[in-house]
């Protein structure tokens, strides 16, 4: 047998596949993977239905399909002030994910260094590393998990090529405050940094917080990818479209990778997202739409043993349980998962060092009855 040299060799089976697979194995009560139990709009399936029967089953343009980015300028115009050509920096992708992957590809060369924040969304790094990049991590600590400026401007050097940002935060739930738009723009400031910024959870923030995009502000701006998700939009995770929007000469290298790892994406959802983008209640809904099952499923965990982390927006709700037991998060993960019936994620498998704050993160994006089960049987549970 031929040898195989891997380019991951720290890489195996994801936390989020190994808990769904335990939570079906022992019929526990899914909060681990980040994804509804409920249908998305049916008016968005009947929209999809529609443009299958119309013959829209070809290859969309590369770039995606030209109405629904004009719709996503109009959006991100209205909602941040900033303007994108639809023609030049809009660029419809595979998901969310593809969308970082290609960034990275787009602007990453051997030896480059990309600063990420930990604990981190796992699809970051590994994309650096195959690029030949150098991951420098820093590590963010509960309760708050603020970015510590002082830190980062220590980290800087001359190899410095990418900052990724992602706020609202997975799997922390934090989100980025003005002073941290300050602090970031006055460290890249005639610095040839660029940044990835992950909103893919942009409409889901609460409380009356603001959702501070790099598109909001020229001089982030000008030196932004940002990535979205129709996925995290629309209740429909299993579709796997999103968008990436950044200026002109980035959307070009961007578009370079793109046309050669997916070409185009799947062109019936298109058309109807472009469709259903026209309603704008559709986006403007959601952060009541998701606070509302926040705050129920955080009256509900206030009952049991676990201390509750603040969540400012994403659809996660993480919790403390260092008080209760001495096991790592993984093990004592496995163990709620078995005893309690409920699946939640260890957070040390966001850290490229598995640091364990004896921290969990739960996902509220379920349907009421879910979580009610959920709660009862967390209440029950006496670790």
């Amino acid at each position: 047998m031929t040898p195989i040299t891997t380019k991951l060799p720290q890489v195996g089976t994801t936390i989020f596949t190994t808990m769904s697979a335990l939570a079906a194995d022992v019929g526990a009560i899914n909060l681990s993977q980040g994804f509804p139990d409920y249908d998305c709009p049916p008016e968005l399936v009947e929209l999809i239905s529609k443009a299958m029967k119309d013959s829209h089953n070809q290859y969309a343009p590369m770039a995606g399909l030209l109405s629904l980015r004009e719709e996503i300028a109009l959006k991100t115009e209205k909602l941040h002030g900033a303007k994108y050509d639809p023609v030049t920096e809009i660029t419809i992708t595979a998901g969310g994910t593809q969308g970082i992957f290609t960034a990275i590809t787009a602007v990453v060369n051997p030896n480059d260094e990309v600063i990420i924040f930990e604990p981190a969304y796992d699809a970051y790094a590994p994309a650096i590393k195959l690029m030949g990049g150098i991951v420098k991590s820093l590590e963010l600590t509960p309760p708050d998990y603020r970015i510590p400026w002082d830190m980062v401007k220590k980290l800087i050097s001359n190899r410095t090529r990418l900052i990724i940002l992602n706020s609202p935060h997975n799997p922390t739930a934090t989100i980025l405050h003005k002073e941290d738009i300050d602090e970031l723009s006055a460290i890249v400031k005639n610095q040839d940094i660029l940044i990835l910024s992950d909103e893919v959870y942009e409409h889901l923030i609460y409380d009356g917080e603001t959702h501070h995009s790099m598109a909001r502000y020229p001089e982030l701006q000008q030196r932004s990818f940002i990535v979205a998700s129709f996925g995290k939009l629309f209740h429909a995770t299993g579709w796997k479209v999103g968008y990436t929007m950044a200026p002109a000469f980035l959307t070009s290298e961007f578009r370079k990778v793109h046309q050669f790892l997916v070409f185009s994406v799947n062109s019936p959802m298109q058309y109807a997202f472009a469709e259903y983008l026209k309603n704008e209640r559709v986006y403007t809904d959601l952060s009541g739409f998701f606070q509302q099952k926040r705050d129920y499923f955080r009256k509900g965990l206030a009952e049991t043993q676990f201390e509750l982390l603040s969540c400012y927006g994403s659809y996660f709700q993480s919790v403390k349980y260092g008080h209760l037991s001495d096991e790592n998060d993984m093990e004592f993960a496995l163990r709620m998962t078995k005893e309690a019936g409920v699946a939640t994620i260890p957070t040390s498998a966001f850290y490229t060092q598995a640091t364990d704050h004896h921290v969990l993160r739960f996902c509220f994006a379920k349907k009421q009855q879910t979580l009610d089960n959920a709660i009862e049987r967390l209440i029950k549970f006496k670790p």
